[in-house]
């Protein structure tokens, strides 16, 4: 069986699968911020003890043969000696904006690394700036791993690197060289990187530490690993409807994040996209460059309508949610971008309602059809057309991607009925051949006309942002 290790933003997941694609079981954990002296960081010792527990128990439930590690970007730990001397920092952090304009002045250009300059430490490379401004010499004989390289070297004591993270908005990546920056080598941080390797190479097997922590067995390989968006791209691309063809899939959770695979023979040109709305080129686990937009979506839903009892994805809710949505419409209840400054296509907006629905359900409903609004400029921007594959959790959100159905009628728009898109994504790296578990599911469109609420919403945003220029 095959454990995967997939650490989000919001929550880590462990998941136990067979062979064939078959989940055995899971569990799953909200990450907390640890508060340090200097900064806020990643809550590395308390997944590590939640990771001893739960591979504890899946050791009891038949032979192990592999571990694979997923996780979000812009997260690096440093090391010395086999030592973890610096936790990841929070990429949430604020960096003094005297060091981020420092910083900002060394970059490479956007036409060049399709990195745009993101808020906190979202640019990995701001946060080496940062720890550097500290200490200068805090860097001096380490190795620099990207968050699922650490979890990787932790199981397996083999540091590496791997380009999907090295790739996503970090500065320190060329995508069509293929090769790090000039920044990352100008600054000595290249040189300090663990070596590449690919995400589905085996860095080695279980060590003995984990071995007796956990009651695996040595025999269980370790494997690179690869970033989540990039594993939820692979898992789309094991459908005939998307594999290598013209699509996009936009995966959904605390991040909704658009990324486009063009067609065969055709390259990619960053000049088309906008550098300061929330635009990037990742870096696929083959090292292709593709196009990608992105909003904190998940994070934006949760600050509009709470995190515990009024989702917009209950299942047992959507026939309701869908039909308040003419009430919507007919009364131009709407919300204006954006509740997370600085990221999304409207990152200098402030997000307010306009004229907010009294209940809960329409309050709900509304918030879809924002989330369905801002996903289509962002699709726009990448220039997104025929096939759109929505994953994650709010793909089970009605009003939302049916709303999205109907603003891109040019587009196919389908969903799965899987649940752990990521995860699939790191077992068809293992096996490629391995066979969907579903058939993709067209999206309907809604019955209602979104375009006169389409052109409100985007003139009420014009004077937003005409007020703020």
């Amino acid at each position: 069986m095959i454990i995967v290790l997939d650490i989000g933003k919001t929550k880590a997941k462990l998941t136990l699968w067979t062979a064939s694609g078959e989940m055995v079981d899971h569990r799953t954990r909200l990450n907390e911020r640890i508060v340090t002296q200097d900064y806020m960081a990643l809550d590395t010792d308390g997944i590590e003890r939640w990771l001893v527990e739960s591979l504890r128990d899946f050791s009891a439930m038949g032979k192990i043969t592999a571990l694979f590690p997923i996780a979000h970007g812009a997260g690096l730990a440093v090391i010395r000696e086999d030592n973890l001397i610096l936790s990841p920092l929070d990429y949430e952090n604020p960096i003094p904006q005297n060091h981020l304009a420092a910083y900002r002045e060394q970059r490479d250009s956007f036409s060049v690394t399709g990195s745009p300059a993101l808020p906190d430490g979202l640019n990995l490379g701001s946060q080496l700036h940062w720890l550097e401004a500290l200490d200068p010499e805090i860097l001096k004989e380490t190795t620099l791993l990207l968050w699922p390289q650490y979890w990787a070297w932790r199981f397996s004591g083999v540091a590496a690197s791997e380009v999907t993270s090295l790739g996503c908005h970090s500065d320190l990546w060329h995508p069509n060289r293929g090769a790090f920056s000039a920044l990352a080598q100008k600054r000595g941080w290249a040189k300090l990187m663990a070596p590449i390797r690919p995400a589905n190479d085996i860095l080695g097997p279980l060590t003995q530490e984990w071995v007796r922590r956990t009651g695996l067995p040595d025999t269980v390989k370790i494997y690179c690993g690869i970033h989540d968006s990039n594993a939820a791209l692979i898992a789309a691309r094991g459908y005939a409807e998307i594999a290598d063809n013209e699509a996009t899939v936009l995966s959904t959770g605390t991040w909704f994040i658009a990324m486009r695979s063009p067609g065969q023979g055709i390259d990619i040109d960053i000049s088309t996209l906008p550098e300061t709305r929330d635009c990037l080129v990742n870096v696929d686990a083959f090292g292709k460059p593709t196009l990608s937009s992105r909003f904190m979506g998940g994070r934006e839903i949760e600050t509009l309508i709470g995190k515990d009892n009024h989702r917009i994805d209950i299942k047992q809710d959507q026939t309701e949610l869908i039909a308040a949505v003419p009430q919507i419409l007919t009364g131009n209840m709407m919300i204006l971008p954006c509740f997370t400054p600085g990221s999304g296509p409207y990152p200098k907006a402030r997000g307010k309602w306009l004229s907010m629905p009294d209940n809960w359900m329409a309050r709900r409903a509304a918030v879809c059809l924002y989330a369905a609004l801002v996903a289509d400029k962002s699709l726009d921007m990448i220039g997104a057309e025929k096939s759109l594959l929505i994953e994650g959790r709010f793909a089970e959100a009605d009003v939302f991607v049916r709303a999205l159905a109907t603003l891109r009628p040019h587009m196919r728009i389908y969903t799965t009925n899987t649940h752990n898109d990521v995860s699939r994504g790191a077992l068809l790296l293992l096996n490629p051949e391995l066979k969907p578990i579903s058939e993709l599911v067209e999206v309907k469109p809604l019955d209602n006309d979104l375009s006169d609420y389409k052109s409100l919403w985007k003139q009420e945003i014009q004077k937003m942002e005409g007020a703020i220029s």
